[in-house]
């Protein structure tokens, strides 16, 4: 078995997702990536976690992988 190099640049999001924030999420979200703060997204199916994510992948042009 062999580990392969996960690409970064092609899993870059690269057009900007349709988001509409609700509050003051997008902010609260950048502060904690630049203090390198993990963040629990809790909700239940269909409530926007992963369209946040990816709006957030986009908004500080980080890659998005998913398992």
């Amino acid at each position: 078995m062999s580990i392969q190099a996960i690409r970064t640049e092609e899993n870059l999001i690269t057009e900007e997702p349709y988001y509409e924030p609700v509050g003051d999420e997008v902010e609260v979200f950048a502060a904690a990536y630049r203090n390198q703060l993990p963040v629990l997204l809790k909700g239940p199916t269909g409530c926007g976690k992963t369209r946040f994510i990816e709006y957030m992948s986009w908004y500080l042009k980080r890659p998005m992988i998913t398992v």
